[in-house]
């Protein structure tokens, strides 16, 4: 393996037991049990913005991954090359391992449930007075704790610290966020304090990162560039995916257009592009719609959205115990600003759409069903009658060894996050629907 002063024995030490001496790296191992876990494939059968199974071209949330982890690995070869300005940060025998990224942006969307974010919005208001339910504090659960499950016990993988600290987008615990609101989302589990202890070694967290949204934005230098890797594949991507679905026609965008213009000049619009700019990148994609040169010209986008990126050094309460904290990344305000773009695009065309708001009223419809069965049968079950086994045995097994409300409530939700969009349409069925089901469909 090539020598890397990067990265210390701090970044690849692991919380609990320590690994076993292998021949790969330790971040290779990071990359490798994620690919061969059950979380990972269930990413296949889980929506990315398109229910899955509904068209065969569109995005998954495992293809998603795949293209984010390229994109990721390709801004840690950039970064080290002579193109880009700020390589000679960077040497031979020290540079940002792409093994890293590589893992942290295949591990970043392993706890989105069922449904995509509609699925999250609607766990996150079953779980309001539970603790909370958020995706990336989910990623994590699994990472620490779920990851490999038997029928005797459940864990996690024992990931890296780099790696741990890799996946969170979000450092600031559900318990501190000020007031009587909960927050609907970028927060991490309160029991979780724990982790990010690990994470940053047990020091105190200087006051001004727990001012607002500040701890929030406080990320390693592998999690921007995950972070990065993510906006400019589902803002590239969504679009694509958008118009060969029929959501995003030359029509409907005109008028899109048309409708924002207040919008981009409003505060409200950050990074937002000037006018002369915005009527480029609305001929340029009416343009490749035009000529169905689309997939060919945003994927050459891609390779612009790499190229704007560069490392610059930083000093915080971090940085003088690992370098993934000495540095950063800095993306050219230009590619945000032609992100937010498109993202506001498939944001109000294709998420706003009656299409994609009847996926989020079955979502809602489902999940509120599903929920309700596990908690009237395994948490508070009538005094009239029997509970009746409407779960899995290993879920209803965890259910049962726990201790608290709040626990129970826990498992349930994991149980639910777990399934995928096909496996919790069959779920609902088995108990709604009397024409269907079988003893064979249990799972």
């Amino acid at each position: 393996m090539k020598p890397n002063r990067f990265y210390t024995d701090f970044d690849t030490q692991t919380l609990g037991e320590p690994r076993k001496k292998d021949y790969r790296s330790a971040f290779q191992v990071d990359r490798d049990r994620l690919i061969h876990s059950h979380a990972f494939r269930k990413l296949q059968s889980k929506t990315q913005v398109f229910l899955s199974g509904e068209y065969d071209f569109y995005r998954t949330r495992l293809t998603h991954s795949m293209e984010v982890a390229q994109i990721g690995r390709s801004i840690c070869h950039y970064l080290a090359s002579a193109e880009c300005p700020s390589h000679a940060l960077l040497a031979p025998d020290f540079y940002i391992d792409d093994d890293l990224v590589e893992a942290i942006c295949l591990a970043h969307d392993l706890g989105h449930p069922p449904f995509g974010h509609s699925g999250e919005r609607t766990l996150q208001e079953l779980m309001r007075d539970h603790g909370g339910f958020e995706g990336n504090a989910q990623t994590l659960r699994l990472l620490g704790e779920t990851i490999f499950e038997s029928e005797t016990d459940v864990r996690g993988m024992q990931p890296t610290r780099a790696l741990t600290d890799g996946v969170l987008k979000y450092k600031k615990l559900y318990r501190e966020f000020p007031g009587p609101e909960k927050p609907a989302n970028h927060f991490l589990y309160d029991y979780q304090a724990k982790q990010r202890s690990f994470v940053f070694a047990n020091r105190k967290i200087p006051a001004e990162l727990h001012a607002g949204l500040a701890l929030n934005a406080f990320k390693s230098v592998e999690c921007q560039i995950m972070d990065w890797a993510d906006d400019a594949a589902y803002s590239l991507n969504d679009v694509v995916d958008g118009v060969k679905a029929g959501f995003l026609t030359i029509e409907r965008i005109e008028a899109w257009a048309e409708k924002t213009e207040p919008y981009w000049n409003s505060k409200a619009a950050s990074a937002a592009p000037n006018a002369k700019t915005r009527d480029d990148y609305l001929r340029k994609l009416i343009n490749g719609i035009r000529a169905d040169k689309l997939e060919r010209m945003f994927a050459i986008k891609t390779g612009d959205f790499v190229r704007a990126t560069s490392l610059h050094e930083r000093r915080n309460f971090m940085s003088s115990l690992t370098n993934r904290y000495r540095y950063e990344i800095h993306v050219a305000p230009a590619a945000i600003a032609e992100a937010e773009f498109y993202k506001k695009m498939a944001n109000d065309i294709i998420f706003e759409s009656s299409q994609l708001q009847q996926i989020e009223f079955k979502a809602r419809r489902v999940l509120h069903t599903l929920w309700e069965a596990a908690w009237e049968n395994y948490v508070e079950p009538p005094q009239n009658r029997r509970p009746i086994k409407v779960i899995p045995l290993r879920a209803a097994r965890q259910i049962n060894e726990a201790k608290t409300r709040e626990g129970k409530a826990r498992c349930i939700c994991d149980w639910l996050a777990n399934l995928t969009d096909g496996m919790i349409v069959r779920t609902y069925r088995r108990l709604i629907d009397p024409e269907f089901g079988s003893i064979r469909d249990l799972s």
